[in-house]
């Protein structure tokens, strides 16, 4: 699946943020529209068609998570991906973007490379994607993970991790930034028939950051854990 092939309307009320975006997205191949207000999102996207949203959250009138609500409230949309434009001190609007109905969302300021990155995570998740035949390396500047042979290397040193630990990053490391909340990473790292302790994910975790270093893995107090380049 190609870049050119993903359709990506952003939406923000202030020009410079709409401008790097653009240009960012557009210079990694994708189609990008643009639109400034909550009320233009709602009458232009249909006409658009986008296989994702970039929403900022705060804006006059109507706001990110009103559009994001009505969105959500037509069945005929539910391909579409959201990703809220979030500060990144608040991680209570983070959580309610997500209870709101947004897939994911990316904190400000941005920067290009991990834009880049994320939305090529946040991509994986739409239905266009769920034929692509192999799956590419997750690269993060001197960090490689390759899904297809199960290594990882950090500044060209290679590190081997059991199969659970390598299972566990990978999945948080498949889209930066988004917090996966405990039971997810149950169900999907151990399976749903499986019972483990409460303490399982904690353990592996403290394992992970001892092996590759404290700075790429974050806990949001109460949710859960999450991959971040920053």
């Amino acid at each position: 699946m190609n870049n050119k092939d993903f359709r990506i309307l952003i939406v923000d009320d202030e020009e410079d943020i709409v401008e790097l975006l653009s240009y960012n997205l557009k210079s990694e191949g994708y189609v990008v529209g643009t639109c400034q207000s909550g009320q233009d999102a709602l009458d232009q996207y249909k006409e658009f068609n986008p296989d994702l949203i970039i929403l900022d959250i705060m804006m006059p009138s109507v706001d990110g998570i009103e559009v994001c609500q009505t969105i959500r409230a037509s069945s005929s949309n539910s391909d579409i991906l959201i990703a809220f434009l979030t500060a990144r001190s608040e991680s209570f609007t983070q959580v309610a973007a997500l209870d709101a109905g947004g897939d994911d969302y990316i904190t400000k300021p941005i920067k290009p490379n991990v834009l880049k990155s994320k939305i090529k995570s946040i991509l994986r998740r739409h239905p266009k994607s769920a034929n692509q035949a192999e799956v590419d390396d997750l690269v993060f500047d001197t960090f490689r993970i390759n899904l297809n042979k199960y290594s990882i290397t950090i500044d060209g040193k290679e590190i081997n991790l059991p199969k659970k630990e390598f299972d566990l990053l990978a999945l948080l490391a498949s889209d930066t930034g988004r917090v996966f909340k405990r039971q997810e990473i149950l169900n999907r790292v151990w399976g749903t028939d499986v019972v483990v302790g409460d303490r399982t994910i904690d353990v592996h975790i403290r394992k992970l950051r001892e092996k590759i270093g404290s700075k790429y893995i974050y806990t949001l107090k109460g949710v859960g854990y999450k991959f971040s380049i920053d």
